[in-house]
């Protein structure tokens, strides 16, 4: 059963997965959500149960929007959750700043995964600084069971307190697996009632907005004073008395643990469950217990600077060291290493790290991410090398991020969700290069359209090129407003990207193939060529799906081969167009059959014609398979 087990067994779950109970076992109503790593397995996981549970799940534009369908469902009076990576929460911040003034009837849980070491991201943007800024409490949970529980706690308070809950988690705890004791769930609520009491409550203008953040701050000073003082949230561990004192929260809180048992150092260990708003009376008597204090926490010191501001009342001779003072570092994950080489500094005893290799001795290459076999992407960058290789390259967030690699090299700009299309107006203002932006089908719903709509109302001349690959691929395959399918498989009415482009005023849209590299390449130079904006759609569904639906189907995947007599070891096909499935031998390319898909795509690229079918093979010509 997994997920859905009877309450009081034991399971194994990841991170993601124990989140997603805990909201189930809170009674959760309505959920929706913006796929992103590291918090993508909540959602993954919630379409897997929602139709048996029988609450609402949506993937739906964008975080905001996720935000906003999560937010009126909990002034409906329903239990709701929304959930995004960190820089998600940077485009829901417009909608969820307000709505901690508007408050909720229902529990809402605000879920931020951040990505400390940018395993998945464009940034290691640290949310603890702007969940405060936005005045959430905030709870952090350092392994799948606390996930579990502190989920359900969130929306038990949040219905308590009128007010949203955050839930902010990283990479560690999110994909981290570990057994979880299961608890009962409870009855959904199903339909809501939307009564704004008092009237006007969700009006956030002038002084009802001033009156709404005066509450707000009551609502947070109550709960510092009513939750986070105790309760699940805070806890004090280790030896009392001992003069070394660690305050930590989250996945540092297990490393710290591993450290102090390591080392057999004597320490005082203060866990914080909620750090915001902070319990500064606990805190403050801990400090007084302690002549060291050692702060552990991933990305920003952000507890490091409350502890050395509460210091200063209440023990002003308390030796701080953490982040600030070089023991552990800014930037990257923490792990058991760093954490015990701070821990044995801060406690005056001998550390010898472990070399960092794979312990025998052995030197392995490194792993680039790239582009899957078959990937139309790697087509589409095949193309534009060949024809606008010289042009200012906007790149997007998504698989296409990786055409920066050689031999494509098509990034000039990679930055955030739609960003390349708000670039290339920009470039197109201010230089007279020639510009191409970058996008996918689903960045194109989630941000990239409104970046579109001022360029064609301001008469910018840039190509910008959709890469669709029906489907939000780099997250694992979730639709958009583009796929025909919703969140449980059910039907959607799936928008038509040349028709939303065309609807907009575009005159100069291409469809192509990018397979077919002599139709991709003549849209391009046409497209080019052109006044406005001109939006080439490179259609070809993704690779794995292709795979996945063709062995349903019962067709055999059969690789290409390369033909030694032919093959000239030109490496044109290794150096141009780089399908992980070429294996260079040093005389001769082959194509390794455990890796090839059989698209068939890379034909076109050898010059000798070196790259031939073998019985069975598939002819994405002939066959038009994910097109």
């Amino acid at each position: 059963m997994g997920l859905l087990s009877e309450p009081g067994k034991l399971e194994v779950l990841l991170g993601n997965e124990a989140i997603a109970r805990g909201a189930i076992e809170a009674g959760l109503d309505v959920a929706a959500a913006y796929p992103g790593t590291p918090s993508t397995e909540i959602g993954e996981a919630l379409s897997a149960a929602a139709r048996e549970v029988g609450f609402h799940f949506e993937w739906a534009a964008n975080e905001k929007v996720a935000t906003e369908v999560a937010a009126a469902a909990a002034w409906s009076g329903l239990r709701s959750m929304a959930f995004m990576k960190h820089v998600g929460v940077n485009v829901a911040a417009d909608a969820v700043f307000t709505l901690a003034y508007a408050g909720v009837v229902g529990g809402m849980v605000f879920v931020s995964a951040d990505d400390p070491h940018a395993h998945s991201s464009q940034n290691e943007q640290d949310n603890r600084l702007l969940l405060r800024a936005i005045n959430l409490p905030t709870v952090e949970p350092a392994d799948p069971q606390e996930a579990k529980d502190f989920t359900r706690s969130a929306f038990d308070l949040s219905e308590e307190y009128g007010l949203p809950f955050a839930l902010r988690t990283t990479t560690r705890v999110s994909h981290v697996r570990a057994p979880v004791v299961l608890g009962p769930i409870r009855e959904r609520r199903g339909k809501g009632r939307f009564s704004p009491d008092p009237p006007r409550r969700y009006v956030q203008v002038g002084r009802l907005a001033r009156a709404h953040h005066r509450e707000l701050l009551e609502k947070l000073s109550r709960i510092r004073e009513e939750v986070a003082e105790g309760g699940e949230f805070l806890r004090v561990e280790g030896q009392p008395g001992a003069e070394l004192g660690i305050m930590t929260s989250g996945v540092s809180y297990n490393y710290v643990w591993e450290a102090v048992r390591r080392l057999g150092v004597e320490a005082q260990i203060m866990k914080l469950g909620m750090t915001n708003p902070l319990p500064e009376g606990r805190i403050s008597d801990f400090l007084r217990e302690v002549d060291t204090l050692l702060v552990v926490e991933e990305l920003e010191p952000v507890l490091e600077a409350d502890a050395a501001r509460l210091a200063k009342e209440a023990n002003p001779d308390l030796r701080i060291v953490g982040k600030f003072s070089g023991h552990l570092p800014r930037v990257g994950e923490l792990d058991p290493v760093s954490v015990t080489a701070a821990v044995a500094e801060a406690a005056g005893v001998e550390f010898s790290p472990p070399s960092r290799g794979t312990g025998a001795g052995i030197d392995l290459p490194p792993r680039p991410p790239v582009m899957c076999p078959a990937c139309p992407h790697r087509a589409t960058g095949f193309a534009l090398k060949r024809v606008a290789g010289r042009a200012a390259f906007m790149n997007d967030i998504g698989c296409y991020a990786l055409l920066f690699q050689k031999p494509f090299e098509l990034a000039d700009v990679t930055h955030a969700m739609g960003s390349s299309v708000g670039f290339a107006n920009g470039l197109s203002v201010a230089t007279d290069r020639q510009v191409v932006a970058l996008i996918g089908d689903s960045t194109f719903f989630h941000a990239g359209i409104p970046a579109l709509i001022n360029a064609i109302h301001h008469g910018r001349k840039f190509l910008l090129v959709v890469m669709d690959n029906r489907t939000t691929a780099m997250t694992g395959h979730q639709p958009h407003p583009g796929t025909d399918l919703d969140a449980l498989g059910r039907e959607a009415f799936p928008l038509d990207i040349e028709r939303v482009v065309r609807g907009l005023g575009v005159e100069n849209v291409w469809v192509v193939d990018p397979y077919d590299f002599e139709e991709t390449q003549k849209a391009i130079k046409e497209a080019m060529g052109r006044d406005g904006v001109s939006v080439i759609i490179s259609r070809r569904e993704c690779a794995l799906l292709t795979v996945g639906r063709l062995r349903r189907e019962g067709k055999k995947i059969v690789p290409y081969r390369v033909d030694p007599d032919r093959c000239t070891h030109c490496l044109v096909c290794v150096k141009t167009y780089a399908c992980p499935a070429f294996v260079d031998t040093g005389e001769k390319v082959r194509i390794d059959p455990a890796v090839c898909f059989g698209c068939g795509s890379c034909v076109d690229v050898c010059p000798f014609q070196a790259i031939v079918p073998q019985e069975g093979s598939l002819d994405w010509r002939r066959d038009g398979y994910g097109v």
